[in-house]
């Protein structure tokens, strides 16, 4: 029997209401969204009842870099289950060792030294917890607008409205503009850690930074001895047309956090690569951060089939290719509807469309429904809607989304009042 489609879609969305969350239940029928992942294959998503596919145009926030169900990562984990398990984190292993030298490999300067995790916010703490440990510092600085997840130090590190809620968290926050330098500036001092950005932050509304920003957030992380944390997690492993987000600044951080699609949806993995005058730290205090589950030797084989993927010659050129048939067909779409679509803002395949309200970005994600593309807007900037394709994604696909969004944009200016 299938595992998909086993009951009625209104049956598991009930469920789901019950036993799940029934605020997303609520959300979604207010919306007006019945959408229930079925199946899922390439740059594919269906509906669970068979009646709706779509492009899939969100990814999980990158998740799905290599598209969904990559036979050639499943295959990987598949052998691997053969003979492994998880593991025990407290001792040497040969599968973790092996991936943390190809992460180091793919990674700038001398960034040679990985901690493995479950998720992005583990990842992000331990980034954090590293740079105190190292500095003997409490200081935090990160961008208004910003998400690093939903666990401890990484809430604190993130927008106000995350965090708010559950009252009083780690202190030694503080947040400023994304891309203005003379705000960072001012708020470092002799106290300051580090400083954690989003090399293009999504929520935020895929906003890209000023040329020489990095440069200049480097400097100034030089200057006050801070750690430079690069949130890799939606715009590494070749989302921006690099390996890492980062690299097509010409920076190199102190730290890199990966998560997402390091796995290629297949299986839970994030690592927080560190450079070398980092480890003192760790090395004094090997048992210092143990995480159960955290680079399961089972998945350390999903992540190094992603990573040899990745690693191909013509992978990257691929995705820059992708990038720029996009950049085309977006600059036309906006000229189409220059009323409407008021900024393109793109690096490589992470990209955003600036429309003229924040009314527009929910309009076109329901136009996108209708016209077979899944799109999500920025929680923090509703008038821009992101786009994240498989990094996979081919010519003739591009133009299938290129063709549903010139529909979805005349739905939402149909819809939009005068």
């Amino acid at each position: 029997m299938s595992l998909i489609g086993q009951g009625p879609k209104a049956e598991t969305i009930a469920r789901f209401a019950r036993h799940i969350s029934s605020g997303k239940a609520e959300f979604f029928a207010q919306a007006g969204i019945d959408l229930v992942f079925g199946r899922r294959e390439g740059v594919y998503i269906w509906d669970v009842d068979g009646r709706r596919r779509l492009i899939d145009c969100h990814c999980n926030g990158g998740v799905f870099n290599l598209g969904h169900h990559n036979p050639r990562v499943i295959a990987a984990l598949k052998r691997a289950l053969d003979e492994l398990d998880i593991g025990n984190h407290h001792f040497i292993s040969e599968h973790r060792a092996l991936l943390g030298e190809r992460l180091a490999g793919l990674s700038p300067g001398d960034l040679n030294r990985v901690i493995l995790g479950v998720g992005g916010g583990e990842a992000i703490d331990v980034a954090l917890k590293l740079a105190r440990a190292h500095t003997r510092r409490p200081g935090i600085i990160s961008a208004c607008g910003g998400y690093h997840g939903h666990t401890g130090l990484a809430l604190a590190a993130g927008e106000v409205c995350y965090r708010e809620p559950f009252g009083p968290l780690a202190p030694g926050f503080v947040q400023v503009p994304f891309g203005e330098l003379e705000a960072l500036e001012a708020a470092m001092h002799d106290d300051t850690a580090a400083v954690i950005l989003e090399t293009i932050p999504a929520t935020l509304g895929i906003a890209i930074p000023p040329e020489g920003y990095f440069a200049g957030v480097r400097a100034l992380c030089d200057r006050h001895g801070a750690v430079m944390i690069a949130d890799e997690v939606q715009t590494g492993l070749g989302r921006c047309g690099a390996v890492w987000g980062i690299d097509t600044y010409g920076v190199i951080p102190d730290i890199i956090v990966s998560g997402k699609g390091l796995s290629g949806g297949i299986y839970p993995m994030s690592a927080t690569i560190y450079r070398e005058h980092l480890d003192p730290f760790m090395r004094a205090n090997p048992f210092i951060h143990i995480s159960t589950f955290g680079g399961a030797e089972v998945g350390c084989y999903a992540a190094l089939e992603m990573l040899s993927i990745l690693a191909e010659p013509g992978f990257l050129p691929h995705v820059q290719g992708m990038a720029e048939r996009f950049a085309a067909g977006l600059a036309r779409l906006k000229a189409q509807h220059p009323e409407l679509l008021v900024e393109v803002r793109q690096r490589g395949l992470m990209m955003g469309l600036k429309m003229a309200s924040p009314a527009c970005g929910p309009l076109l994600t329901l136009a996108g429904l209708q016209c077979g593309v899944l799109t999500i807007y920025a929680n923090h900037d509703q008038s821009v809607s992101q786009l994240l394709p498989p990094l996979t994604i081919e010519s003739d696909e591009v133009a299938q989304v290129l063709d549903a969004l010139d529909q979805m944009l005349a739905w939402v200016e149909r819809a939009m009042p005068s």
